[in-house]
């Protein structure tokens, strides 16, 4: 059985850093990108592209308005269950990222 291990790092109070390891990152400050050996980062696909999401944990900010339902739109809605109005968002947010990709094509 392996034991998890956690340790918590007071930003307030890091260490300080080492004579070898600041002389590294100015090294490393200093090195131009084309010394960077990049040869073990795959190539991607135009599949992947495809189907790449941006950040999963972004959150939109909500902004309140005040739309005009057919209300039989709306009783299906509801009809649905609680969060209503997330399904309405989650519905607009599909056609609008549907369009976006129509266009990119």
């Amino acid at each position: 059985m392996k034991k998890t291990v956690k340790y918590e790092v007071d930003l307030a109070n890091l260490p300080a850093l080492s004579a070898s390891q600041q002389t590294e990152l100015k090294t490393l400050a200093a090195m131009p990108d084309s010394d960077i050996d990049c040869t073990d980062i795959p190539p991607l696909s135009d599949d992947f592209w495809k189907t790449a999401t941006k950040n999963p944990f972004y959150k939109p900010i909500k902004q309140a308005t005040t739309v005009r339902v057919d209300s039989d739109v709306l009783l299906w809605l509801k009809g649905q269950g609680k969060g209503y109005q997330t399904r309405i968002n989650a519905i607009l947010r599909e056609a609008m990222m549907q369009s976006i990709h129509q266009k990119a094509q």
